[in-house]
This record gives structure tokens, C-alpha cells and sequence, in this order.
């Protein structure tokens, strides 16, 4: 109904219901509800002549409502006075003056009468009647392509046949200034092509679909199983984060690499990541810290609560996420990463609230064989609601969204849901506390060296097994296992044998078996027999009085000796350092190779190095290299040099490269001319000028896949034969061979 009134404007009551088709009892009822819901939000309101008002705001919400595109007088507003007499005369109307408003006006009146506007198109040629009779009935199609236009800026003509004819007589009218885009039909004219019985879509009350019959029971049942398994592998995926951040692209967001590793670690599905990822973020329980993403303090308080308090969290979460966190592609299928910052989606936003209400507004006992059958209702609780491009069922996606969480289950809206539905916080709590059980602190230890939790354990719990075991599975019930390797780890986290033996008995249902037992110690015996440790040089002898007595010189304390043997020390100053400070002390070492041998210490004088000479550039095709006498030994007095110089050509001549009388310009001109063939002299310049200014310039690049290629190119750095330049197609730094570039161009 607002899309109608944004559409007709300014209106009676009786108009609009004429429009809507508003005839029988149920659909007057319809209309009067929707009246008084727009009014109680101060966006509809009648004067006191009857007429219907609407807020701009509302009004702007639709860029072509009901299809129709601007009325006649403002598309033709810009028109030049000559080309709206050459469309009277088209039509057979006499002109009324010479002035743009009579004109104007003479043609307003002519399209607003449907009657003479129908009879035009009955006496068009065949293609422009179907053309036009196709733009009255798809003129909503027609504005989102006239949109891509704007958006694309891409001048492009009308290629429809029978589009000039209509042009001519104002039924299609085109942009005056550049004669380009999609032609734009007038309202009027698209209102009187679909006839007087045409009435606009209206649908005052939900439309029904084929529904089940389901107990609360089993949604129950569904809900708890699905909401349990969820908060489980959050659980596991914020823990994975949390010991190991997660690496971020340098164009935001975590990878397919990242997520493919914390699935792993936490053993679940790619969509189950992404979700507990975003819900996540956005309850602030992971934060972007640098190129990697963190767990916050909030993280360790989440991590010590029940699950049922957990998912509790992430729900709320959900329920305002501005985008749809399962979407892993683009509308191209190019994989997306998670927490990539996207701007926010109102319609992902939509969907979501048309989801729970069109799940609430089933019957009490009732549900849907799928919720992908819930979209006619969906898009009747919230008409601004999209779905994903990629979804080949309308909302598939916040569907199964919806059903990871325990949000629907069995085609109905769960305790859950409903609490969320509602927004109440304490009653999606108490139903979290109903469906899910509590952490479970308790573990079985089998003779197999395992231990199995059944149901979600506890973060002490968890905490503790992950520390001495590897986990295996995770979900309604998780199974670690011990080895001689998570043994050693705990050993070196700085734990001993008969802690990790209590820790594990504490929370064991019965005794340790002995094998397990056995495991622990057998491990500990042999853990720490060999030691490695850290020196920068190592202090032997052959007197351990002297070793002894190195080892307890107050002077010497700032080396940091420790004894290892009685003839062994080790040290942590650098080699050199400490046979300085030793023969400081008054001691007289010699220092050893890493053979083992004696190192002699020479004195080396220094000594200046001769630089090699630079290279000249090749010689391009058809041109001699210049002639270079070599070097040879002259007498470095100043009377000779002076001679040299005197007898020397007062001025080289100037090279001619290209056999046009223009000489080289600079010497970076010269080295490009030698290693870029395929380039004109004029492209040697320009892209030495780039190279001397600092500028960007544009090449035409053969890549080293043999295509042709054009690149924009800037922070450009000669280095023959090669260039090196920030590629603005890639946004990244990229190496480019000369020979390989056939054009230069102005960026």
C-alpha cells in the first residue's frame, strides 16, 4: 500500500482502494489495518480534505514504485522547445506557440489521456508496439537497468528495433545531454498500455503454506541436539583462536587457509567456523589486533561460563548481524574470507526478522517439511528482505543458519527461537538452560588410552585434557587421546608426573587405569636425561682449579659462566667479547675454530676496493656502441693531466638513436632505448620521464603468459633489465622486463 501511494502520490482514500482493488470485506479490513500501522509511525496521514499524505523519507524507499518511472514533465524538463515541436508534429498535433511551455503543455495533455496515447501505439509499427507493450510490463526490470548504467557510466545505444519511432513521439524519452542509456518510458504512458482494469499488487494478509504436523517434543529434541553440538564447536573454534590468532589477509579478513586450519583444530565444517567467527566478533568476544585476530578478556569470562550461557551469547549476536555469516562466495563464486569488515546489509538484517516471524506465524503444532518453503512468507513479513545471489533456493542460507543454532528445528520455531523472536534475553536463557545440559566436569579413562566427556565439557576440563591428550573428536561426545608425545608436552610445560596423575584423577569417574598410570611415569623417568643448553661460546681447560676459579672472579660475572664440568664451561657472551674480558682479567687464552683447531690472529690493514666499472647499455639495432679507450696507466701529475685535457675534443657529438636528428635526452632515456626494443623513441621518453620524475605512467605489457595486458604503474625503480613498479591492477609490487613493453601511455 506505500508503494502505492509513493507511486500515485497525493490521493484520496477512495482513489488508492480503487487502485488496490480494494472490494470485498476481508481486503477493506486489510486496508484499514495497514493505514492505521503506517500512521502510528507518523508516515501516513490524511488532511482534512480526505487526501493521504507520506513522509519523504518513505517515499524514497523504491526508485521506480509499482514500475512506473518519472512522470512525462520531468523526464522532458531539459528538452529543447525545437525537439518538442518536431514531437507534435510526429503526433499530428497543431503547435500551440513558439514558446517551450505551450508546447510542453500541449504534449502533457496529449499523453495524459490513455485513450490517445493507446491509439499512437495501435498505429506504431509492429516491433515498436512490442517493444513497447514489453516496457509496460517490465518497467521495474527496465530501472534496474537504467541503474547499472548510471553505475557503470558506459555510453551504450538503444539496440531494441522500433525505438526511434517511439522516440520521436515522446513515448520513450532518452537523456538529452549525452543521447546514451536505456530509453525511459514515461508513467504516463506505461499506466495507459496497461489498461484501465490494471490494479496494483495487493496482499493484506499472509499467504498460507503446506505445513506438517510436529510435536513440541521433537522440536525439542531437534533444537537441543543442534544448539548443543553448536555451542561445542564455538567452543572449540574460539579455543583454537585463542591459542593460535588467526593470520589476516593484507585485504582484510581471515583466509581460506586460516579457516581451513581452525576447522581442523576444532574439528568442524567450514560453515560452522565462519559462523562462531562473526557471532563472535560481533559480541565482542574476538577483536583485530594488527594482522591478526585476537581473543579478548572478554573471551577467558565467556570461556568459564555454562554452555547454555554461551550460546545464549552468541543468539543475541546473530540476531543483529549485519551480514549473512555463512556466505563463503561472492556473486562471481570467488571465496570470501570471514570478519572481512563488509559494509553492513540491512537485507541480511530483514531476512533474518522475516525468518522468525514467518516461523512464528505458523499454527501451534505445525511446521514446514523445509524451511526453504517458508520464503512466500518471508517475503510477505519483510518485502525488502533479498536473498544471497548464490542461493539456489530463496533464503536457503539464513534457513540453515537458523537450523545450526537451534533457532528451527523440524520445520518449526524452537524455544529458542521464539525467545529470540521476542528480543527477551532472560527467556531465550531460561530456554538455553532447558535444551542444553551443563558442562560436563567429569571424564572416563579407558585402558585403551583414551578419555571420553560426554556432553560439552567443561573449559577447566577441556583445558586439562587438551594440555596431556590429543583431541579426536568433538560434538555430543569428545574423545582425547594420550601418548607418549602429549605425556612429554606436559612434562615440558613444567609440570611433573604426579601432578598431571592427581589432575586426572580428580576429574576421573573411578580410578586411572594402569596403563595410563604407566604411560605417565615411564615418560617421566626419561624425560630430561639429555639437557640442551644455550651458549654463545664454550671455556675448556685442562686445570679444573683454573676452571674453577674463572667461574668464581667477581670480574668475570658479566660474561655469565656456568659450570657444566669440571674443565667445561659455558658462556653467554659472543666469542670475541670474552677473550677480550678474560685477557683484560690478566688471563691469556687462545681462541678455537669450529674444528676444534687454534685460530691465528692476524692483523689486517685496510685496504680501499677499486669499484667495477659500470656497463654501457646495448646499442640499439642499427646503431654502433661507442667506442671506449681502455684504460691504461698515465702519470697522475698535474702538468700531464692538464696536457690530456688540452689535447682532448672540446664536446662529444650528440648520438642520433633513431636516425631523427634528436639526441638522447638524458642518460636514463639511453638505458631504456637499449633494453626496451619494442618502444618508439617518444615512449622512451615518456616512460624516462616517469622514471626521473617519480610519476605514474601506463604501458602495454605482454605478460609471461603471452597476454596482452595493460597496467598502470607507479614508484617506478630502473633496474636494467628490468623495472620494478607498484602494479595498481594487482596493488601489489611487481618486477616487468623492458623488452616485454610495447607501448607507453599517460596514466
Amino acid at each position: 500500500m506505500a508503494e502505492a501511494l509513493a507511486a500515485w502520490g497525493t490521493v484520496p482514500r477512495a482513489a488508492l482502494a480503487d487502485l488496490l482493488d480494494v472490494t470485498g470485506t476481508e481486503s477493506e479490513r486489510g486496508l484499514n489495518t495497514a493505514l492505521q500501522t503506517l500512521a502510528q509511525h507518523a508516515l501516513v496521514w490524511p488532511d482534512g480534505q480526505g487526501l493521504l499524505h507520506m513522509s519523504a523519507p518513505l517515499r524514497q524507499a523504491w526508485d521506480a514504485p509499482l514500475g512506473l518511472d518519472a512522470p512525462l514533465a520531468r523526464l522532458l524538463g531539459d528538452t529543447a522547445s525545437e525537439e518538442l515541436r518536431r514531437m507534435l508534429v510526429a503526433l499530428g498535433i497543431p503547435a500551440p506557440g513558439t514558446t517551450k511551455k505551450a508546447r510542453l503543455a500541449a504534449l502533457l495533455e496529449h499523453h495524459s489521456d490513455p485513450e490517445r496515447v493507446t491509439a499512437v501505439v495501435a498505429s506504431a509499427p509492429v516491433a515498436t508496439r512490442k517493444l513497447l507493450e514489453r516496457r509496460a510490463r517490465h518497467q521495474g526490470e527496465q530501472m534496474a537497468a537504467q541503474a547499472e548504467f548510471i553505475l557503470l557510466g558506459a555510453p551504450q545505444a538503444d539496440p531494441e528495433p522500433g525505438a526511434r519511432w517511439a522516440l520521436e513521439r515522446g513515448l520513450l524519452v532518452r537523456d538529452r545531454y549525452s543521447g546514451y542509456g536505456p530509453a525511459r518510458m514515461p508513467a504516463e504512458v506505461t499506466l495507459a498500455l496497461r489498461g484501465a482494469d490494471w490494479h496494483a499488487p495487493f496482499e493484506p494478509f499472509p499467504p498460507l503454506v503446506q505445513t506438517v504436523s510436529v510435536t513440541s517434543a521433537e522440536v525439542d529434541q531437534e533444537a537441543a541436539a543442534a544448539a548443543t553440538a553448536f555451542a561445542a564447536h564455538a567452543a572449540s573454534v574460539l579455543a583454537a583462536c585463542a591459542a593460535s590468532p588467526p593470520a589476516r589477509l593484507k585485504s582484510g579478513g581471515v583466509g581460506a587457509r586460516e579457516l581451513s586450519r581452525i576447522g581442523r583444530a576444532a574439528q568442524c565444517d567450514d560453515i560452522l567456523v565462519r559462523l562462531a567467527l562473526e557471532t563472535a566478533y560481533d559480541a565482542g568476544l574476538l577483536v583485530r589486533d594488527g594482522d591478526r585476530v585476537v581473543a579478548t578478556e572478554g573471551y577467558d569470562a565467556w570461556a568459564e561460563r555454562e554452555p547454555a550461557e554461551q550460546l545464549t551469547v552468541l543468539l543475541q549476536a546473530w540476531r543483529t548481524l549485519p551480514l549473512t555469516a555463512s556466505r563463503a562466495r561472492d556473486e562471481d563464486g570467488r571465496a570470501l574470507p570471514a570478519l572481512a569488515g563488509t559494509p553492513p546489509c540491512d537485507g541480511c538484517v530483514q531476512a533474518r526478522d522475516g525468518l522468525l516471524a514467518a516461523a512464528g506465524s505458523l499454527p501451534a503444532g505445525q511446521g514446514v517439511r523445509s524451511p526453504v518453503q517458508l520464503k512466500p512468507l518471508i517475503a510477505w513479513h519483510r518485502p525488502f528482505a533479498h536473498p544471497l545471489p548464490r542461493d539456489a533456493t530463496p533464503f536457503a542460507s539464513v534457513a540453515r543458519e537458523a537450523e545450526l543454532l537451534g533457532v528451527m528445528a523440524r520445520g518449526s520455531l524452537s524455544r529458542i527461537g521464539a525467545a529470540l523472536r521476542a528480543d527477551d534475553g532472560e527467556a531465550l536463557a531460561a530456554a538455553g538452560r532447558r535444551l542444553l545440559p551443563t558442562a560436563t566436569g567429569t571424564a572416563r579413562f579407558g585402558a585403551d588410552l583414551t578419555a571420553v566427556v560426554t556432553g560439552t565439557p567443561s573449559a577447566r576440563l577441556a583445558a586439562l585434557l587438551d594440555a596431556v591428550a590429543d583431541r579426536e573428536t568433538a560434538g555430543t561426545a569428545s574423545v582425547w587421546r594420550f601418548s607418549q608425545g602429549t605425556i612429554r608436552g606436559a612434562l615440558d610445560s613444567g609440570r611433573t608426573a604426579d601432578a598431571i596423575a592427581a589432575d586426572l584423577t580428580d576429574v576421573a569417574v573411578g580410578a586411572l587405569p594402569q596403563p595410563l598410570s604407566y604411560l605417565i611415569h615411564d615418560t617421566a623417568r626419561a624425560h630430561g636425561r639429555v639437557r640442551i643448553a644455550p651458549a654463545a661460546c664454550v671455556i675448556h681447560g685442562e686445570e679444573p682449579a683454573l676452571l674453577a676459579e674463572l667461574a668464581a672472579h667477581k670480574k668475570l660475572a658479566a660474561l655469565g659462566l656456568r659450570r657444566l664440568a669440571p674443565t667445561v664451561l659455558v658462556c653467554r657472551t659472543p666469542l670475541d667479547e670474552a677473550l677480550a674480558a678474560l685477557r683484560a682479567a690478566g688471563y691469556a687464552p687462545v681462541a678455537e675454530k669450529a674444528d676444534g683447531t687454534v685460530r691465528a690472529e692476524r692483523t689486517r690493514h685496510p685496504r680501499a676496493s677499486t669499484p667495477a666499472p659500470v656497463p654501457l647499455p646495448l646499442p640499439l639495432p642499427g646503431q654502433r656502441r661507442r667506442l671506449v679507450p681502455a684504460r691504461t696507466p698515465v702519470d697522475s701529475g698535474l702538468s700531464a693531466l692538464a696536457a690530456r685535457l688540452r689535447d682532448a675534443p672540446p664536446t662529444l657529438p650528440d648520438p642520433d638513436p633513431f636516425g631523427t636528428g634528436v639526441p638522447y635526452g638524458t642518460d636514463t632515456e639511453e638505458i631504456i632505448a637499449g633494453y626496451a626494443k619494442n618502444l618508439t623513441y617518444s615512449d622512451v621518453r615518456q616512460l624516462a620521464h616517469a622514471v626521473d620524475a617519480g610519476t605514474a605512467i601506463a604501458v602495454e605489457y605482454i605478460a609471461a603468459s603471452g597476454n596482452r595486458t595493460v597496467r598502470t604503474l607507479s614508484e617506478l625503480d630502473l633496474g636494467p633489465p628490468h623495472l620494478y613498479a607498484w602494479c595498481h591492477l594487482r596493488e601489489d609490487e611487481r618486477v616487468f622486463t623492458l623488452s616485454r613493453i610495447l607501448g607507453v601511455m599517460p596514466a
